[in-house]
């Protein structure tokens, strides 16, 4: 997929730190329980922390107990990019931002009592967060 953001691999290093890089490059995972936003329960809206692209609204944030940040659904179906991932023997649906295609997660099926039926399983670290003012 051609992004709007594209930056040579060298431009993502200057520009993130190491774990953010392993995340939202080298589509690492981040420790469960350990994200900023785990908990962040204040009313905002969630961007892509590789280029700032509006991701998740912050009423579609909910706790599955997983250990990452929930959300039922991204703030436009075209925010994000959903691509087949069959690493480690399983099959899953890795979630990209649409804008720059770094890497934010995994969306699952499994959101019981959610409007969509879907838990996007986010990387606290592939996020930042603008509370409303």
């Amino acid at each position: 997929m051609g992004y709007r953001v594209n930056k040579s691999d060298e431009e993502w290093r200057a520009e993130l730190d190491a774990e953010q890089y392993a995340v939202l490059r080298g589509a690492s995972t981040e420790r469960p329980w350990t994200g900023e936003l785990l908990d962040e329960e204040r009313a905002g809206v969630y961007t892509c922390a590789a280029c700032g692209s509006e991701l998740f609204k912050s009423g579609t944030k909910f706790d599955s107990g997983c250990g990452w940040p929930s959300f039922y659904e991204s703030v436009d179906p075209d925010a994000v990019e959903l691509i087949d991932d069959t690493s480690l023997g399983m099959v899953r649906t890795e979630v990209r931002c649409a804008n720059c295609g770094s890497h934010l997660g995994h969306v699952f099926p499994d959101g019981f009592g959610t409007p969509t039926g879907d838990r996007y399983c986010m990387n606290s670290i592939a996020l930042d967060f603008t509370a409303e003012s």
